[in-house]
């Protein structure tokens, strides 16, 4: 299932929450579980593994953020993903509302949870975005196991978009 699922590409998250604006409150994790779940209400949702910390965060904050990473950005994902990197200057955040966002990123949600729903080893938290930012640039792409930065083509490309 891992191998099969693992060949559809997906962009790369830092989900975060917070009890409240302190730094040593803060809890991240890398997820690529994340999806658009409605514009109307603009709604987005993460699956969390059950046994994880951020699953109970999650819950007791009734919030959560979403940085979508850029390009450059592996070493975050690699972070949160419990590989702590040696960069002291790496994890810089920003706050959107109560919710910390990674600085560099190429979009922040700021989401409140809607609804929660078990799904065998996760739960799926549904989440109204209250705040949102976007940057242009290009994103990171996990595929087969591994990073890549997904290169976007030019108005002069030969499919002409």
């Amino acid at each position: 299932m891992r191998k099969a699922l693992g060949r559809f590409a997906s962009g790369v998250t830092i989900v975060t929450t917070a009890e409240d604006r302190c730094e040593t409150s803060i809890h991240g994790m890398t997820a690529n579980a994340f999806t658009s779940v409605s514009l109307d209400p603009p709604l987005v949702l993460v699956s969390i593994a059950n046994r994880a910390r951020m699953n109970a965060r999650i819950t007791e904050t009734g919030r959560y953020g979403v940085s979508v990473l850029a390009g450059d950005q592996e070493p975050l994902s690699l972070h949160f993903a419990g590989a702590p990197q040696d960069d002291p200057d790496l994890v810089r955040f920003v706050w959107r509302g109560d919710v910390p966002l990674l600085d560099g990123a190429l979009v922040h949600l700021a989401c409140s949870v809607e609804a929660s729903h078990p799904a065998g080893d996760h739960t799926l938290h549904i989440g109204r975005v209250e705040q949102l930012w976007y940057d242009d640039g290009q994103p990171l792409v996990f595929y087969t196991g591994s990073f890549r930065a997904l290169e976007l083509l030019g108005r002069d490309d030969p499919w002409g978009f």
